[in-house]
């Protein structure tokens, strides 16, 4: 038995969606399938109901996944434990950031810090907004990084974790550019020509912010569902094959608008404007970390 048929087993669970779960576990549909049948082979019982939709856990399903949460919670804050234990000397950083963030504004980010305080040592764990909360509560990091807006908060106590605003993102339309250099699809798109729309899931913190921004929007632009993901750097992805538009953070495409290889698909209107924070465990007291707060404090760019 593998840990990470476990972990599939837990996605199954929470998303109710073998495609789901697996692009989530980020495995093929088949293999995913595969994982699950493993380890319910493995249990001597089925644990999902396929016959239903969504699928959902079978009694034996809904016994393994109590045990299970709590086996991998244990494992989890165990291996945290031993490897805050075998930490080398010096200064050093568990991270955990969302994909996009841990793509596009770590890497600048930790080689500014190394500038201010020498060499640190970083292990960064790329993952999602619900994982990341997760591992910042059972103290398997020291600081989390996630996008907010004030409108669709993390709901973190802040009496508990603090918090520090380190940059300012945008979330914009993009879409790669026709012969003239002109956007190949220009919002809002036409009831005869609706664009096509690659998409966020909904349950997804981005999903979420298109629909905030969409709902307050002074006109309903014509799109139709192309693509879906949770990940940013799969629609960046369909966006740079000409696929359609989808709205991605500046940070993820700066270099793409400064070459030309993708323009904004519509003017500012279309914009929503999003904070990067990164927080910590109040209760935290390492020397190292309250120093580190002191400093991002001092240079954050906006107070709070």
């Amino acid at each position: 038995m593998e840990i990470k048929w476990i972990e599939d087993f837990i996605a199954l669970a929470q998303y109710q969606s073998f495609s789901r779960a697996a692009e989530f576990r980020n495995v093929t549909q088949s293999g995913f399938s595969r994982r699950i049948q493993s380890l319910e082979q493995w249990v001597g019982a089925e644990l999902i109901d396929r016959s239903s939709f969504p699928p959902v856990l079978t009694p034996a399903g809904q016994l393994f996944r109590e045990v299970a949460d709590d086996v991998l919670n244990k494992l989890f804050d165990t291996r945290a434990i031993i490897r805050t234990e075998q930490r080398i000397a010096g200064k050093s950083l568990q991270i955990a950031a969302g994909h996009t963030i841990a793509l596009n504004f770590l890497p600048s980010w930790l080689k500014a810090l190394a500038a201010h305080f020498g060499e640190v040592r970083a292990r960064v764990v790329p993952t999602n907004v619900h994982d990341s909360i997760l591992m910042l509560v059972n103290g398997n990091c020291e600081l989390m990084f996630a996008y907010h807006h004030p409108e669709l908060p993390l709901h973190l106590d802040p009496a508990k974790y603090e918090h520090v605003t380190v940059g300012i993102d945008t979330l914009m339309p993009a879409t790669r550019p026709n012969q003239r250099s002109a956007p190949m699809y220009r919002l809002p798109g036409t009831a005869k020509q609706p664009l096509p729309h690659i998409s966020y899931t909904d349950t997804s913190y981005f999903g979420r912010c298109l629909s905030l921004l969409l709902g307050r929007a002074s006109s309903t632009p014509s799109l139709r569902l192309h693509y879906e993901s949770d990940m940013a750097e799969v629609l960046k992805k369909l966006v740079m094959e000409g696929e359609g538009i989808a709205w991605l953070p500046r940070s993820a495409i700066a270099e793409e608008l400064d070459n030309g290889e993708l323009v904004p698909a519509g003017p500012s209107v279309w914009n929503l404007e999003i904070a990067l924070r990164v927080y910590r465990d109040a209760s935290n007291r390492n020397e190292f970390l309250d120093s580190l707060w002191q400093h991002l404090r001092a240079v954050s760019p906006v107070s709070g």
